[in-house]
């Protein structure tokens, strides 16, 4: 093995997401992840504090497009408007990894405490986009409404995109959602 490869995050995150795919996510040992990436056990601990977080990095990114795309809307913006432009920005992410999501969430279902720890990271992503909105001045109740309807949002758009064969990006289905969402609320 080298010192140094070029990519080794990213070959690290497909070994693993491989082996928790035939293996499940509790039989799987970080040598094994580094064995088959390639590296070393103490190059993943460089990049992952633990297992988990292969599944799970990114998210301060992700946390930060919202909050900014948030407080960078337009004043005019309505708050679910704004909320729902925060998760189009961010899903961009997720197009180019495509498979990858599909994979990881298979994963995920498998495994009670993958579950509760999405379940952590969908709360810091309302908590964070509550705090953005009343940034903006929303007042609350209304900042924590839009802030939990659009993670409810985020999450069903998330599932109907990984389900569907292609086509649509995630965007066309979270703004779908959104409408859906609006429709619903209409009375």
């Amino acid at each position: 093995m080298g010192r140094w490869e070029p990519g080794a995050r990213e070959r690290l995150q497909r070994a693993a997401l491989e082996l928790y795919v035939e293996r499940g996510f509790e039989q799987t040992t970080v040598a094994e992840i580094t064995n088959r990436a390639g590296l070393t056990e103490r190059t993943f601990f460089r990049h992952f504090a633990d297992k988990r977080e292969v599944l799970f990095s990114g998210q301060d990114e992700l946390l930060e497009t919202c909050v900014n795309t948030i407080v960078g809307a337009p004043e005019t913006t309505a708050p679910l408007d704004a909320v729902a432009k925060a998760l189009q920005a961010v899903s961009a992410r997720f197009e180019e990894r495509r498979e990858f999501s599909r994979q990881r969430q298979t994963v995920i279902v498998a495994n009670a405490g993958l579950q509760e720890r999405e379940l952590l990271k969908l709360a810091a992503l309302a908590s964070a986009t509550a705090d953005a909105l009343r940034r903006r001045g929303v007042p609350e109740p209304t900042a924590s409404l839009a802030a939990e309807a659009g993670v409810a949002v985020f999450k069903i758009a998330f599932e109907r995109w990984i389900g569907e064969p292609g086509g649509r990006t995630l965007a066309d289905v979270i703004q779908d959602s959104v409408d859906h969402l609006k429709a619903a609320t209409a009375g």
